[in-house]
C-alpha cells in the first residue's frame, strides 16, 4: 500500500475567483476543459490538483486524495477508528475510483484507486 497524497483540491465558494488568483500569482495553469466543470490545476511540479465548487453552506477548505490499494478496506478502517464516509466509491469518467470520507474531526479526504493503465 503506497498511502501517497496523490491529489489535492480546494473546495471554495468562489471557484473563479480562487482560480485565477492562484493561477496568477503562481503561474499555475488552470483549465475548466472537461465534462464535470472541474477546474483542474498544473503547478509545474510532482503533484497537481483541482478547485470545485464548495456545497451550499461549506466552509472554504483543502483536501487531501490518498492513494490506496483498497478503498473499501480503508473506509471500513476508517469508520473503526471514528470517521465516517460521506461519498462512497464511485468510478470516474477518468477510469480512477474514489471515495469521500471525514476524520473524527470533521476534516474531509479522499481516497483514490488509479485506474489501470
Amino acid at each position: 500500500m503506497t498511502n501517497t497524497v496523490m491529489h489535492w483540491q480546494l473546495l471554495s465558494t468562489d471557484p473563479d475567483t480562487a482560480a485565477a488568483f492562484y493561477g496568477t500569482l503562481f503561474d499555475w495553469k488552470v483549465s475548466a476543459a472537461n465534462g464535470m466543470g472541474y477546474r483542474t490545476v498544473t503547478t509545474g511540479g510532482t503533484l497537481d490538483g483541482g478547485i470545485w465548487p464548495a456545497p451550499p453552506g461549506a466552509a472554504e477548505a483543502v483536501q487531501l486524495y490518498i492513494e490506496v490499494d483498497d478503498i473499501d478496506d480503508t473506509l471500513a478502517r476508517a469508520v473503526e477508528l471514528g470517521g465516517s464516509v460521506i461519498m462512497p466509491k464511485q468510478v470516474l469518467p477518468d477510469g480512477d475510483t474514489m471515495a469521500l470520507a471525514l476524520d473524527p474531526l470533521g476534516r474531509s479526504f479522499g481516497l483514490m484507486v488509479r485506474a489501470a493503465a
